[in-house]
């Protein structure tokens, strides 16, 4: 009996592992964490708790069983663009930056449409973006690839068990919304619902315009599964090169730099040296040759009424471009 103890008691802490892993699915504020504390510290990955980051990534297999569609293709695109603006724009420029004042109504509208990204809700977003401008490259940086790596920098980061928790004092501004939490504390709602309605979408399609050639099955592949695992690497991409590849404009004190062909893919997040020297801007293309598409939006989201009070770049930042060489290739 008393060799059998040690079995048993590690027996039941596993089991009790898996179930909270499966109960973080659901609901990330199950089981209270601390950001970098605990037995989540350092690289240990949770490889239950993130197989639907897995899953997603698996369902894009399922082009092969569904097959193609221009409604399908036109349905990817389209959700791709939408929600690449509502992380950029509001995810990013907003929530994290606050680059311009939105209602809250509106706040809410692009933090549901953020949310359906399955990049977990604003406030966990907004809390270890804001952390990672405090500590760019150094070692307190989660993402830098200077410091950790292409593939740490690039997904590593957010699957380990450390950087599940909202870090709270960075976004106590954010916290006070309660529809904010909700989104952060069930981040898969959202993208369920998502996928729910795609689904249904494409099965009513099928029966009332079949000449579009979908069904359900085929707008619920290529309308959530690809649209957002093209998303995810596209945003990721920012963490993992464009600390690495591209022109310096400004002597920032980290490794940011702006690049061109990110710049088209993110709309307008890849111009990162100028935004790393200027963050609360609304704009990150600081020139008008710099394509910005998520400025563009907010340009005219402004224009409508619906944001206002866009942060511009001082005068004294653009006549210093040249500061650091004049925009030196790496």
């Amino acid at each position: 009996m008393e060799l059998r103890a040690p079995t048993t008691v590690t027996s039941s802490s596993r089991t009790a592992r898996l179930l909270t892993s499966v109960a973080l699915w659901f609901d990330s504020g199950a089981v209270p964490v601390v950001p970098g504390e605990g037995a989540g510290t350092g690289r240990r990955i949770d490889w239950l708790r993130v197989l639907p980051f897995i899953g997603i990534h698996a369902g894009c297999a399922g082009v092969l069983l569904v097959g193609f569609s221009w409604t399908a293709l036109g349905t990817a695109m389209f959700l791709y663009a939408l929600r690449m603006f509502a992380i950029t724009g509001f995810y990013h420029r907003y929530f994290s930056h606050r680059a311009f004042q939105a209602s809250r109504a509106m706040q809410f509208l692009f933090a549901l449409i953020g949310a359906s990204s399955a990049q977990r809700g604003p406030l966990w977003w907004a809390s270890h973006h804001r952390h990672h401008h405090v500590h760019s490259d150094t070692p307190g940086d989660p993402h830098s690839a200077r410091q950790h790596g292409f593939w740490w920098s690039h997904l590593g980061w957010f699957l380990a068990q450390r950087s599940f928790a909202i870090r709270q004092e960075r976004v106590q501004d954010l916290a006070r919304f309660p529809e904010l939490r909700f989104l952060d504390r069930f981040d898969l709602l959202v993208p369920f619902a998502l996928g729910a309605l795609l689904f249904g979408a494409g099965a009513a399609l099928a029966r009332l315009a079949p000449g579009l050639q979908t069904s359900g099955g085929q707008l619920l592949v290529w309308g959530f599964f690809v649209s957002t695992t093209v998303l995810y690497h596209a945003t990721f991409f920012i963490n993992s090169l464009s600390h690495r590849f591209g022109t310096r404009r400004y002597a920032t004190r980290d490794e940011s730099r702006n690049n061109l062909w990110l710049s088209l893919l993110t709309f307008g997040e890849g111009w990162h040296n100028n935004h790393h020297h200027f963050p609360g801007a609304a704009r990150q293309g600081f020139f008008w040759w710099e394509i910005d598409v998520t400025h563009l939006g907010l340009r005219a989201l402004a224009a409508l009424g619906l944001i206002r009070d866009l942060k511009q770049v001082p005068a004294h930042i653009l006549s210093a471009r040249l500061v650091a060489g004049g925009g030196r290739r790496a």
